[in-house]
């Protein structure tokens, strides 16, 4: 079975998503932006969720992660918890 790690950035809204995409883009830290902006609980370590297999979270999430290329910034991301930036760092 595949496992992933991964790190996010969670906020309320599409365009609050799209702006801190475009921040990255243009040289902001990941990990930084996410301490100051998500409101997900793992902002404080920078976004880091850790190693996860498939089903462990919300479909919409694993699409991106068990399918997307590694080291891109993708989203905004929808889901029942709001607008995600989804970063994969690790699969195997």
């Amino acid at each position: 079975m595949p496992i992933a790690a991964a790190r996010h950035i969670l906020v309320d809204s599409e365009a609050k998503c799209q702006d801190l995409k475009e921040q990255i883009a243009k040289g902001a830290d990941f990990a930084q932006v996410a301490k100051e902006h998500s409101t997900c609980a793992s902002g404080k370590q920078g976004g880091a969720l850790g190693k996860f297999k498939p089903g462990q979270m919300v479909r919409e999430f694993d699409e991106v992660v068990f399918k997307g290329q590694l080291g891109v910034v993708h989203g905004p991301v929808k889901t029942q918890f709001g607008y995600h930036l989804i970063e994969i760092t690790l699969r195997s």
